[in-house]
């Protein structure tokens, strides 16, 4: 029989202890009269998690993050272009991070650690345990979403962002309202896959930009290509 099981922290939860509600989850949902009293203590958490990234990840060589599906299986055409996508980066000098864990983050790692170069995984705590991949050299696993999300932010030169689902999208255009508002600068953005991603940008080029709700300069934020090497050059030069 699979026992359900989870990191919280440092803790393993398995078994009816895997009903506890998630880090998240308790903070954003909770309403319990006893406030007061719960969320200062949440504060510390939230505090000791950015201690922890900010501690592993300062000496981290300039980085680059590739984020897209845990779904996609080992094999396929994807997975095989987020090896060499890893492959290359860390080629050209950079270290990789990704979510740490299967599909596009796994191949991302992969291509990485074949390389001999840092390859760096941000776990999330999930309701099920989705664990490190087995190509990671630096990993950290994270309660809370939004800490996790300042690590990406802080220590990556540029994202790459390939096929994936709501967490792929929430990542992307985080980023992308980042850019457009000032708060990062010389960031670049690649979606890779231009089947998957030509939607999306036509919509945003004949819904968005159409009702004027972005303006024209905004859809050069990101670059579509299937090229490696194209994404790769897009990130620039190590610094």
């Amino acid at each position: 029989m699979t026992v359900p099981k989870r990191r919280q922290g440092a803790v393993e939860l398995r078994g009816k202890e895997h009903a506890q509600p998630m880090a998240d989850q308790a903070l954003l949902e909770g309403r319990e009269k006893r406030w007061s009293q719960q969320d200062p203590w949440r504060v510390l958490r939230i505090q000791s998690e950015f201690v922890d990234g900010f501690d592993a990840l300062q000496e981290l060589e300039p980085a680059v993050s590739i984020f897209g599906s845990a779904r996609t299986k080992p094999g396929t055409e994807m997975y095989e272009l987020g090896e060499a996508l890893g492959r290359g980066l860390v080629e050209k000098g950079f270290a990789v991070i990704t979510g740490g864990g299967p599909g596009i983050m796994e191949a991302g790692n992969k291509g990485a650690f074949e390389a001999g170069g840092t390859s760096v995984g941000l776990g999330i705590e999930l309701p099920h345990e989705q664990g490190m991949n087995d190509y990671i050299t630096l990993g950290i696993n994270f309660r809370y979403f939004f800490a996790r999300k300042t690590m990406f932010l802080k220590y990556s030169r540029g994202f790459i962002t390939m096929p994936g689902g709501f967490g792929t999208l929430d990542e992307l255009f985080e980023a992308l309202t980042l850019i457009q508002t000032g708060k990062v600068h010389n960031f670049p953005m690649v979606l890779f896959g231009t089947a998957y991603w030509t939607p999306l940008m036509d919509w945003v080029r004949h819904t968005v930009l159409d009702g004027g709700f972005v303006s024209a300069p905004d859809l050069d934020l990101v670059t579509l290509t299937d090229d490696v090497d194209e994404a790769i050059e897009a990130m620039g030069e190590p610094r």
